[in-house]
């Protein structure tokens, strides 16, 4: 009772904070030099997509203390795709068993690469790198994707995030408020835990209030765990396998628009050397 009142007592200054921030710091600056109407909308713009969001983030990592991580944060703080599959190995293994698969890794977002996925999707011509939006987890973006088209169209792909975390880290810092505060990447040869979040895009869709093209996703991310571990199984990339339970005490058995059993599959990937001799 005593750690979920001093939450709430947390979740409660920050709220406190962000209104004396936007209202009294970022809103009375913009007033003193522009005017009003154009004050409003500088402070709507930094309060809805730089401090509600960031706000939201660490609201969600005190409130998920102790929680195997359920869902991915979405660049505006909201609940992004499940995650559904974590894998232990170093980035060369995690690269070579999706090479091994014949999926490609996801290109940067740039401007570059944005454009290109635009012109990928007006024209349905084929783009195996094109990039992923960015998604959070312990604080960070994704730091590496992996991804397959069907049929070799850029508007339905098969396609997984990952987030690395330092094994060492995770088993120092599990059940502490630090394990959700890692921002920091491991170095490429260690061996991380590597934590991801796969579905199937499924065709062309707009994104709320900007109206900007992007991918619609298939609501059931177990299917697409399911098929991502079975892949990689029927390979021989991985070995180990365990199921653990994502989020615990949740409510519902949907999050966001997605609806999942909150299983995660866990599985150590395998080196090529003891693959060949399976």
């Amino acid at each position: 009772m005593i750690k979920r009142l001093l939450r709430r007592l947390l979740i409660f200054g920050l709220g406190i904070f962000c209104v004396w921030l936007i209202v009294f710091v970022v809103f009375e600056t913009a007033d003193r030099r522009l005017p009003w109407i154009l004050a409003v909308g500088i402070t709507y713009g930094i309060a809805a997509y730089i401090v509600l969001p960031r706000a939201i983030r660490v609201g969600l990592k005190i409130l998920q203390r102790k929680r195997v991580p359920s869902y991915t944060i979405t660049g505006d703080g909201l609940p992004g795709d499940p995650v559904n599959v974590a894998l232990i190995g170093t980035l060369q293994q995690l690269r070579a068993a999706f090479a091994a698969l014949g999926w490609s890794e996801a290109d940067r977002l740039s401007l570059a690469s944005s454009w290109g996925m635009i012109r990928a999707f007006v024209f349905n011509s084929p783009y195996p790198s094109a990039p992923f939006s960015t998604l959070y987890l312990f604080g960070r973006g994704q730091d590496i994707g992996f991804q397959k088209a069907i049929d070799n169209s850029p508007r339905k792909r098969h396609h997984i995030r990952f987030w690395a975390l330092s094994l060492t880290r995770a088993r120092d810092t599990w059940g502490a408020a630090d394990f959700w505060q890692n921002t920091k990447r491991p170095p490429d040869n260690e061996r991380a835990l590597w934590v991801g979040a796969g579905t199937r895009d499924t065709g062309l869709s707009l994104t709320r209030l900007s109206f900007q093209i992007t991918h619609a996703t298939d609501s059931d991310t177990n299917a697409e765990r399911d098929h991502i571990v079975g892949e990689l199984r029927r390979n021989r990339s991985i070995e180990a396998e365990q199921v653990y339970r994502a989020g615990q005490n949740l409510p519902t058995e949907r999050v966001n628009r997605y609806i999942t059993d909150g299983e995660i599959m866990l599985a150590r990937l395998v080196v090529d050397g003891d693959r060949r001799q399976s």
